[in-house]
């Protein structure tokens, strides 16, 4: 095998963004995070300071979401979210584009909307992941949100919410990974359910994967490594 646990474990962006996920669920998936020692939590903004407080001194990074989950806040509500989220110890945002503004070829507005927050998340030293929500969009639309995101430093594209009407795909993840600059990494999000996808997608040359089932994922990846399985309670399953 041609991977070492934390290769993949440092892949995952654990999910815990369900609405009807409870405040004892969002504490078991951080500790969950923290025992499978992956990339970062993505919590539901509320719950993130809580969430950074947990995961503080470890290498698992606090992270949440900014105009969550369509991307039709104005670029000031976004730029405001983004801000309490970085007071609030968050360390990587992932905001999702005005898909409207988008559709309608309103690409300065679009440039100025991820400008505006990739600024504010580089200014306080944190990272910016950009959400297209692609099953909405045509391959051009990709292709020049991949520009964009390239242009205005954006951190990481990434292919979904999880919440629309289709997730992550092999064809999608490669256009982005082709038309993203090499500065700009790539996530996968809505769909990566098991091992075998999650390292389909890490051979296109993908960074990072959005998942709930985080825990399913890496104990497969300990037993195929032979290694001893980490004890800890998974919570509910979702359907990020």
């Amino acid at each position: 095998m041609n991977y070492t646990y934390p290769d993949l474990a440092k892949m995952i962006d654990h999910s815990l963004l369900q609405p009807t996920l409870t405040r004892a669920d969002l504490e078991a998936g951080c500790r969950l995070a923290l025992a499978y020692d992956v990339a970062s939590v993505c919590i539901m903004p509320y719950y993130l300071k809580r969430c950074a407080e947990i995961l503080r001194a470890s290498t698992v990074a606090a992270s949440t979401t900014i105009g969550f989950p369509h991307g039709g806040h104005t670029t000031a509500a976004k730029v405001a979210e983004a801000r309490q989220a970085l007071a609030d110890g968050g360390q990587e945002l992932d905001m999702v584009v005005n898909i409207s503004a988008v559709l309608a070829g309103d690409w300065d507005y679009v440039r100025q909307d991820i400008k505006a927050v990739v600024e504010v998340a580089h200014d306080a030293g944190a990272k910016m992941k950009v959400i297209f929500e692609n099953c909405y969009l045509k391959d051009e639309h990709k292709i020049r949100l991949c520009e964009i995101c390239g242009d205005v430093r954006a951190d990481w594209v990434k292919t979904s919410t999880g919440y629309g009407t289709g997730g992550a795909t092999l064809e999608d993840l490669a256009l982005m990974r082709k038309h993203a600059p090499p500065h700009v990494q790539v996530k996968a999000a809505g769909g990566i359910r098991d091992l075998d996808m999650l390292l389909k997608v890490r051979e296109l040359g993908v960074s990072r994967c959005g998942a709930s089932r985080t825990k399913e994922m890496l104990d497969d990846c300990r037993r195929r490594l032979v290694l001893p399985a980490i004890g800890v309670a998974s919570g509910p399953a979702q359907g990020y």
